[in-house]
């Protein structure tokens, strides 16, 4: 009993020590707002920074990924995670060299993920029947597959502002779901304000 007492407590003062920290969130989730934002009036410069970023932190992995490959030199598959990290440093490399190429081909597999993921959701969603709500899945992921389908019609065009439009989608409901979390923990801090070991 008094190990269950003991974990009610700590979990009480865990949660009354991270409801004092709401704003933190709430700065945060508006940081990101002003960030969506600003990315907003220039997609293609957003889609530009989000490659390079990407290329930046293929580079980083690839050189990890050797290093990695070196430390474990006595073993079996050396050179295999060797090529991995060269061949995934030199991608990032090509993307850093060339990032507007970069970006249309990055636009390209996002179409392509979006028409995967529209079919698995459709065959999810009919393989769920008849749970309730299998149509809503079949539903989302028609459209997700008609979205990709539109998108694809649209490409080379879309390939300077799609990434920066996934950006800023991104950003925007983070920084709203960071908002909200900040304001509900402010809002429990407010009922139980001083009572961190019974919350």
């Amino acid at each position: 009993m008094t190990d269950v007492s003991n974990s009610k407590a700590s979990l009480g003062r865990a949660i009354h020590a991270i409801t004092g920290k709401w704003g933190w969130f709430v700065a945060l989730g508006v940081g990101e707002l002003i960030l969506g934002g600003i990315a907003s009036a220039n997609l293609m410069a957003a889609s530009l920074a989000s490659v390079l970023v990407i290329g930046t932190t293929m580079v980083a992995a690839g050189l990890f990924q050797v290093v990695h490959a070196f430390s474990v030199r006595g073993l079996r598959g050396f050179l295999l995670w060797l090529l991995a990290g060269i061949v995934y440093g030199a991608a990032g490399v090509v993307i850093l060299y060339n990032p507007i190429l970069a970006s249309f081909t990055l636009s390209l597999a996002a179409c392509a993920f979006l028409a995967a993921a529209g079919v698995i959701r459709i065959w999810a969603g009919f393989h769920m029947r008849p749970a309730a709500g299998w149509r809503w899945i079949v539903a989302a992921g028609v459209l997700t597959f008609c979205v990709s389908v539109m998108l694809f019609a649209t490409w080379p065009a879309i390939g300077l502002w799609l990434l920066g439009a996934m950006l800023v989608v991104d950003l925007i409901f983070q920084g709203w779901g960071f908002i909200a979390f900040g304001l509900m923990l402010r809002s429990r801090a407010s009922r139980y304000p001083a009572h961190p070991a019974t919350v």
